[in-house]
C-alpha cells in the first residue's frame, strides 16, 4: 500500500507543475492594471542596449543617420517588464509588418458585430500574416476601410499612431497597384510604424489587452508559427528552436522591418527592428544573438541588486 504522504507529495508536484505551465501561457491575464511601456522604461536595459549596438561600427552609422530603430522588452520576470529603444519615435516605411494594425481593426470589428468572422476571413488573416499575403491583406483592407482602421489606431484605448509620440503604426494604401491612398499626416507614408509603438503592441497583445482577452487570445494564434524563416525567425530557428515565436515582417526594396514576441522556456521578450539599408535583412538577422546577450546581462545585474 503506497503511503499518503506519496499521494500527498505527488499533487503537490502535479499541482506545482500545471500551476507553472498555466501561467507560462499568453496571454498573460493580469488582475492589476496593466503598466504603459513608458513606465517600464529602463535606463540600465537602454544603457546596455546602446552599448551593443554602437559597438558594431555599421549599425552605428545607421542609428547616427535614423537609418535603424530597435525596441526590445524584457518579459522574463513577471511584474518586472523593462523596455528599452533606440530611434524608437523615429517613423519609418514598414513594408507589410503594419499588417498587425489590419489584424487588429478586424478583431475590433469583429467584436463590435461590424464584421462577421467567417472561414473565409479567418483564411485571410491567416495568409495576411503567417504568408504575408498581399491578396489577402487587400480584401482586409476593403472589407474594413481606411477610416476604420486609423480609427482604431488612434483609439484612447490604443494610441498605436499619436504624433505627439512620432506618429507609430499606420495603414493607407492597399497592397496592390490600384486605389485610393490614406497616407499618414506626418510624412505621407502609406505603412508605417515606429519600434516603441509596435513594441507596444506586443506588449498589450502579451498581456491580453487589445480588444479583449478571447480577441488578443486569437490575434496571438493568427500570428503563431509564421511560414516565412527569414531575419529573426532565421536565427531563432537555430537558437532557440523550441521557443514559441508570434512574428509579422516587412520588406521593400531598401527597407526591411520584423517584429516578434519571442516565448520559451530560456527566453521570453519583444523585439523590434526597422532598417533602411540594402543589407537590411542581414542586419536584423544578426541583431538577435546581441540582444539576447544585453537582456541576459541585464537579468543578471537586476539579481545582484536583488540578493544586496
Amino acid at each position: 500500500m503506497i503511503p499518503i504522504k506519496n499521494y500527498i507529495l505527488l499533487f503537490a508536484f502535479v499541482y506545482t507543475t500545471w500551476t507553472s505551465f498555466a501561467q507560462d501561457e499568453l496571454p498573460l491575464e493580469q488582475v492589476n492594471e496593466i503598466d504603459k511601456i513608458a513606465e517600464i522604461e529602463n535606463i540600465e536595459l537602454r544603457n546596455l542596449l546602446y552599448t551593443e549596438i554602437n559597438s558594431n561600427p555599421t549599425w552605428k552609422g545607421l542609428i547616427a543617420k535614423n537609418l535603424m530603430s530597435i525596441g526590445i522588452v524584457d518579459l522574463s520576470v513577471e511584474g518586472d517588464y523593462k523596455y528599452a529603444g533606440i530611434n524608437d519615435d523615429h517613423m519609418m516605411y514598414a513594408a507589410s509588418l503594419p499588417k498587425i494594425a489590419i489584424l487588429l481593426a478586424a478583431m475590433d470589428a469583429i467584436d463590435k458585430g461590424e464584421l462577421e468572422y467567417t472561414k473565409e476571413i479567418k483564411k485571410d488573416l491567416r495568409l495576411m500574416i503567417s504568408k504575408s499575403n498581399n491578396q489577402a491583406s487587400t480584401r482586409m483592407i476593403d472589407r474594413l476601410g481606411y477610416e476604420k482602421i486609423e480609427a482604431v489606431l488612434r483609439s484612447p484605448q490604443n494610441m498605436f499612431y499619436d504624433e505627439e509620440e512620432g506618429g507609430g503604426l499606420w495603414v493607407g494604401k492597399r497592397y496592390a497597384a490600384g486605389g485610393k491612398r490614406n497616407p499618414e499626416p506626418m510624412k505621407g507614408l502609406s505603412h508605417a510604424a515606429t519600434a516603441k509603438q509596435v513594441c507596444r503592441f506586443y506588449y498589450q497583445l502579451a498581456m491580453g489587452n487589445l480588444v479583449s482577452t478571447e480577441s488578443s487570445e486569437e490575434m496571438l494564434a493568427i500570428l503563431k508559427d509564421p511560414a516565412l524563416h527569414h531575419k529573426f525567425v532565421n536565427t531563432l530557428d537555430k537558437i532557440a528552436p523550441n521557443a514559441t515565436v508570434y512574428r509579422k515582417s516587412g520588406s521593400w526594396k531598401n527597407w526591411h522591418a520584423d517584429s516578434a514576441l519571442v516565448w520559451g522556456p530560456k527566453r521570453k521578450y519583444i523585439i523590434v527592428a526597422l532598417i533602411d539599408n540594402a543589407f537590411g535583412e542581414q542586419i536584423i538577422r544578426d541583431l538577435v544573438m546581441p540582444v539576447e546577450k544585453i537582456l541576459k546581462k541585464s537579468r543578471s545585474l537586476s539579481k545582484g541588486k536583488t540578493k544586496k
